[in-house]
């Protein structure tokens, strides 16, 4: 059986290619090239999406077409400059990590998989396609945009799962909205102001759907409580504000700089840092408030829009929304405040909302968007995908749930997760799809401990090999 060697040749071959969302072009030149030293035949198209067909093993052409599905983007956290930051991977206890940010192995090692597939001569398997997308992770318009002709298999393994115990059967809808609050800039008070810069830092974040429900400490919602506290205690204005890494991510941190003409800071972090403590000791506890002097401000923000921008993170939804009464344990709507950002003219706010429910999710949607119009706000929908569930009785689930079993002795669950997956865009596109969702151990994606289990890996690819020639 072929071994798992080329994977992680592979996968470090990726990480070398920057490729955050919205800037795939590299990555997708590294398979296009991939196929033609091969001689395979790809297709390229507007979005960057590639696809990359191999023939069957011979004896086995008239097997059906078989689609590996995978995204080429990943959530760039801890990187200052994410098109000239290295991954710098490293392998402890059994785990494969990165020193100081994200992995890149959602999605990266399910992409070297499929890669590893294709260049493999010794793997059985019929008509094959890799079909690997972009922007999966900040709005899905690779997938949204597929050509209808663009694929041909109707059964798709899809190796962007997390959960290596588990059988992804459906997926959670989101909405991704882009909020703004105009915000024209104003001259500070200068006499007698002092100039603070404020941070948080330290905390876990992680992504917005599967970590949804641990209760961890979004840097938005410790900001909120300061900034509300200062309001009642102190006199200032805000210069600055720069919240979270990713909009699909649980903001992990925070730095706003004040100006404050009248009231005492001194406290400020003290109580700030009793409250962290109190409240996520458990789930956060490396996350504290720093606050120092720092250098004036040449404008600060109108304080209409700083009031506006309180208003809205006050009321809008942060966090579980609805449990699932259908699926015991599982979250049914849930929303994330993904970044805010202070730019030249305007406050900038992502929420992110999911839920296995559509109308749910719309109406959750266009209650976020009127929160925002009635405070002088302007929303738009950046992404809408389709919640997705298929039949766990379907003969193609059941073969996949009995691979499983024979290869590795055990039968895995089959359960629907709270996140987003392209898998409602290829059921929209592509009637009569078929889809199975299945991937290694990978903790805490879009966070900087993002970490691979490497055994997960070798067993993951030996169930492909099998569901493969199966399948042939």
């Amino acid at each position: 059986m072929p071994k798992t060697e080329r994977v992680f040749q592979i996968f470090k071959e990726l990480n070398g290619i920057p490729r955050p969302s919205h800037h795939e072009e590299r990555v997708a030149d590294y398979l296009c090239q991939f196929a033609e030293r091969l001689q395979l035949p790809y297709k390229r198209d507007a979005e960057n999406c590639v696809v990359i067909s191999k023939p069957a093993t011979p004896g086995h052409e008239g097997a059906e077409s078989i689609v590996l599905l995978n995204h080429m983007d990943m959530v760039c956290v801890g990187m200052s400059d994410p098109m000239n930051s290295p991954i710098e991977a490293y392998v402890e206890n059994g785990w494969m990590k990165a020193h100081g940010t994200s992995l890149g192995a959602d999605n990266g090692i399910g992409l070297s998989m499929a890669l590893a597939v294709l260049e493999s001569k010794d793997i059985v398997h019929g008509p094959l396609e890799v079909m690997t997308t972009t922007n999966e992770e900040d709005g899905m318009s690779g997938a949204s945009q597929l050509s209808k002709d663009f694929l041909v298999g109707r059964k798709v393994i899809n190796l962007d799962s997390e959960d290596y115990d588990t059988i992804t059967t459906g997926a959670a809808g989101a909405c991704l909205q882009f909020h703004r609050i105009a915000s024209p800039t104003a001259l500070p008070q200068r006499e007698g102001a002092s100039w603070h810069r404020i941070r948080f830092e330290g905390g876990l974040g992680g992504h917005s759907g599967v970590d949804i429900n641990k209760g961890r400490c979004s840097a938005v919602k410790a900001t909120w409580k300061l900034l509300d506290t200062l309001r009642q205690e102190c006199t200032f204005d805000v210069a600055s504000i720069n919240i979270g890494e990713a909009n699909a991510s649980i903001a992990s941190s925070a730095e706003i700089v004040v100006c404050l003409t009248a009231g005492d800071m001194s406290r400020q972090e003290e109580t700030m840092n009793e409250w962290l403590h109190e409240e996520y000791s458990q789930s956060d506890p490396n996350m504290r408030c720093v606050i120092s002097p720092c250098e004036p401000q040449p404008t600060v923000i109108d304080r209409k829009a700083f009031d506006a921008l309180m208003t809205c993170l006050e009321q809008t939804p942060q966090g579980v929304v609805k449990m699932s009464e259908a699926m015991p344990g599982t979250v049914e709507t849930s929303n994330n405040i993904g970044r805010i950002v202070s730019e030249d003219s305007c406050i900038f706010v992502s929420t992110h909302t999911r839920s296995f429910i559509d109308s749910d999710m719309a109406a959750l949607s266009r209650k976020i968007a009127d929160i925002f119009a009635a405070n002088g706000g302007s929303s738009e929908t950046v992404m809408s995908a389709p919640a997705w569930q298929e039949d766990q009785q379907s003969p193609f689930l059941q073969l996949t749930s009995d691979t499983f079993l024979d290869v590795l002795g055990w039968r895995p669950r089959m359960v629907a997760m709270h996140f987003v997956l392209e898998a409602g865009f290829f059921v929209q596109h592509y009637p009569g799809i078929q889809m199975a969702s299945i991937g290694p151990r990978i903790v805490e994606p879009h966070s900087t401990s993002e970490r691979v289990e490497l055994s997960t890996i070798e067993d993951i690819w030996r169930v492909l090999i099998e569901l493969l020639r199966r399948l042939a």
